[in-house]
């Protein structure tokens, strides 16, 4: 199964992946990810997206494309797969599907994680994260042990620059503006489920297994 996850920064897409793999041994592909990976490695596509994102510009849509292509092609078919992060624009997403198509596959389903913008900005905003181990908090639903120290090494908890109230309101705003369209895209092929992500994680985590178990059990049903 090939499954796409789309939504704004702050509706929870990088955790409801992450659980997404573990219950069905998907593989979690995410362009953040695979983009820091290629350029860490040097390859040709490392290099290409490098200037991008030293001068804090958009890697254009055809690097990130072939990039994704490349890892959804290196992905075991019996495995199946979950994206995370990608497609961003419709183009992306025409260009994904002619790659798949070309290698006689498809996505099979979108899961739309809505959220409203006040909920995202009290999530983000209220996000803290060590500087050292990387770990991340939250003031209201995860706190530290001790106020304003990581649990794992004691270092000073920060916050993020692009958690700042200003940044998150221009990152909803890009999203609606540049993400929100493929949605549309994608409802054309009547492949999208709608989930509200307004809900706590592990409720939201149960509406997306719902779809997801009742999908995989009508595939089987087929097959018989």
């Amino acid at each position: 199964m090939r499954i796409v996850l789309l939504g704004a920064p702050g509706a929870g897409k990088g955790t409801q992946c992450k659980r997404i793999s573990v219950r069905y041994g998907l593989l979690h592909l995410s362009s953040g990810d695979i983009l820091r990976q290629e350029r860490a490695a040097g390859t040709e596509l490392g290099k290409k997206a490098r200037g991008y994102m030293d001068s804090g510009g958009l890697v254009p849509d055809e690097v990130i494309v072939e990039m994704m292509a490349e890892a959804i092609k290196k992905a075991s078919q019996k495995t199946g797969l979950v994206l995370d992060g990608f497609p961003r624009t419709v183009n992306q997403a025409v260009k994904l599907d002619e790659s798949l198509t070309g290698n006689g596959q498809r996505i099979d389903v979108v899961l739309n994680l809505n959220i409203e913008q006040e909920v995202v900005s009290e999530r983000m905003t209220g996000r803290r994260s060590c500087p050292k181990c990387g770990a991340v908090y939250h003031i209201k639903n995860l706190k530290p042990k001790v106020e304003g120290k990581c649990d794992n090494d004691g270092a000073e908890l920060v916050q993020r620059p692009d958690d700042s109230l200003d940044v998150v309101k221009n990152r909803f705003r890009a999203y609606h503006e540049q993400t929100k369209p493929v949605v549309d895209y994608y409802k054309n092929n009547n492949t999208v489920y709608d989930i509200d992500a307004n809900r706590v994680v592990d409720e939201v985590s149960t509406l997306v297994f719902a779809i997801l178990d009742t999908l995989i059990e009508v595939r089987s049903d087929r097959r018989q």
